[in-house]
């Protein structure tokens, strides 16, 4: 049965989650078998998706969701909040 792990984060980054900051988020997202999701606002996309994370138009504090549903659903779910704590590697 598949693991499902989901926790609430904030984005940091000045230019919240914008074109550079969603490809890195679904450049991690791709290393793992499980599916991702974000939600902000009741809207859920596809994780692994940059156009359907730049639908979700999350500024700077803004409150997303992030899900993972499979077996690696653990690990992506701690890499992928990691990823968005540490300002996707921007702002340094």
């Amino acid at each position: 049965m598949a693991e499902i792990k989901e926790m609430e984060v904030e984005i940091l980054n000045e230019l919240g989650m914008h074109a550079r900051a969603a490809a890195s988020f679904v450049k991690e997202a791709a290393k793992y078998n499980s599916n991702i999701f974000i939600e902000k606002d009741g809207l859920e996309v596809n994780g692994k998706s940059i156009m359907g994370i730049l639908m979700l138009a999350a500024p700077k504090g803004s409150k997303v969701k992030i899900k993972a549903v499979g077996d690696d659903a653990e690990k992506a779910l701690t890499e992928l909040v990691n990823l968005v704590k540490n300002k996707f590697g921007e702002d340094k």
